[in-house]
């Protein structure tokens, strides 16, 4: 139950700290590589990180089991399918790091992110506060 804007606060950078550390320290060589393919495990896997990580973000602040379950697997579809239109995207375009249009692909896909977690919070609050 959210009983401050602390407590908000603290579920936000929550999950800033999990999304820098999923996709940015955790992700293995099966996880980046043909991510353009939408059946793909290393996809499977990254998106169950992040899934796992907004468990445990969840779990830190009191949300209940039932809450955290269908939230998180809501997360892990949205993840895996924005991911998987950033790799189709700038493997489609055949972008890499040297282009700017590649690094358009990856904004795009960092900002969906975190409106995933604005909507994240906003399920939170609603529940929270039996609105």
């Amino acid at each position: 139950m959210v009983t401050s804007y602390g407590a908000l606060l603290g579920l936000l950078c929550l999950f800033q700290i999990k999304h820098m550390l999923a996709d940015y320290f955790l992700q293995t060589k099966i996880m980046l590589d043909g991510r353009d393919e939408y059946l793909h495990l290393g996809r499977f896997l990254h998106a169950g990180v992040h899934a796992a990580g907004s468990l445990i973000a969840f779990f830190v602040v009191g949300a209940s089991l039932a809450f955290i379950v269908p939230v998180v697997l809501m997360e892990w579809v949205v993840h895996f399918h924005i991911d998987w239109w950033k790799g189709r995207h700038t493997s489609g375009l055949n972008l890499t790091p040297q282009d700017a249009a590649y690094w358009r692909a990856s904004g795009v896909d960092q900002a969906l992110h975190q409106l995933t977690y604005v909507g994240m919070l906003w399920l939170w609050l609603s529940m929270s506060s039996g609105a």
